[in-house]
């Protein structure tokens, strides 16, 4: 396609006064799947750009600071992750990060919808070809569908889902998390997107009053990502055995190749939270 001048504004929180705004030079692909809109498009600053739903999925510029620490902390704080679930994910840069640790032999990817993984093996395959790796397998199904028969199934289970909106708001359920914690070993993890500390305060502080009544260790820590709402995203840390700190493997991080975001001392440090949220979400 011809280049051309747009900005593209995100409309998820303009009703409370913020709006981001990113200059665009190219519209790469439009897409209407049976569950959303794709668009993929081309940013001077920030490269090729996924968008779902009016909302931005990822950037090739920033996207290493939420997959790389949606992944490393959860599977540098467990033992033997052997066996994982990627729930959503269908950009692939989760499973790309999974790979890179061999103790991993087994990836699960269940994608409710089967065009992502399409175009993200079109327009960002050094995301997407992950998907290719003989230890991957991919399931086109329904996230809290697929973990009614995996019971006691998994090490790890990471939750990269989109925004509690459209085909995302089922996985933000206790309901849910239930499964979640069903679907564990004895002594799994689970780590999942929970917004920002910034503008979804009430949504965090109401997850996480339910995730402590299920799992024995809970934790909230972020990341920073530039084109996500407030220049920042977290996570949620739920465990039914191994602290994140306390059973952090510092040692584990060192064989870890192409990080640019990730290390050992900004995996403590990603918990340490602000005074206000330490005293207004009480996680």
């Amino acid at each position: 396609m011809s280049k051309i001048d747009l900005w593209f504004g995100e409309q998820y929180g303009r009703e409370n006064g913020r709006y981001l705004n990113i200059k665009v030079d190219n519209v790469l692909e439009k897409l209407q799947t049976p569950f959303q809109e794709i668009y993929v498009v081309h940013s001077p600053t920030f490269g090729k750009i996924l968008i779902n739903d009016g909302v931005v999925m990822l950037t090739e510029d920033d996207e290493a600071g939420y997959h790389e620490m949606i992944v490393h902390v959860p599977l540098c704080s467990h033992p033997e992750p052997k066996e994982v679930l990627v729930i959503g994910g269908g950009d692939g840069g989760t499973v790309r990060e999974l790979l890179k640790h061999p103790q991993v032999s087994k990836v699960d990817v269940c994608e409710i919808d089967g065009e992502v993984i399409e175009v993200c093996r079109r327009h960002f395959p050094n995301l997407a070809n992950s998907f290719d790796h003989k230890k991957v397998h991919i399931y086109l199904e329904d996230g809290a569908q697929f973990l009614i028969s995996r019971k006691a199934q998994y090490d790890i289970i990471i939750i990269d889902s989109t925004d509690p909106i459209g085909p995302g708001t089922t996985l933000f359920t206790e309901h849910f998390y239930q499964s979640i914690f069903d679907s564990l070993k004895e002594d799994g993890i689970a780590v999942s997107q929970m917004e920002s500390l910034f503008w979804h305060t009430g949504f965090i502080q109401d997850m996480f009053l339910f995730l402590k009544k299920i799992f024995p260790v809970t934790a909230y820590y972020y990341t920073m990502v530039p084109t996500y709402p407030s220049g920042m995203i977290g996570f949620s840390f739920c465990s039914k055995k191994y602290h994140p700190i306390e059973d952090f493997r510092p040692e584990r991080v060192a064989g870890l190749s192409d990080l640019k975001y990730y290390h050992a001392d900004l995996h403590k440090a990603s918990f340490v939270l602000p005074a206000f949220a330490k005293n207004d979400l009480q996680i």
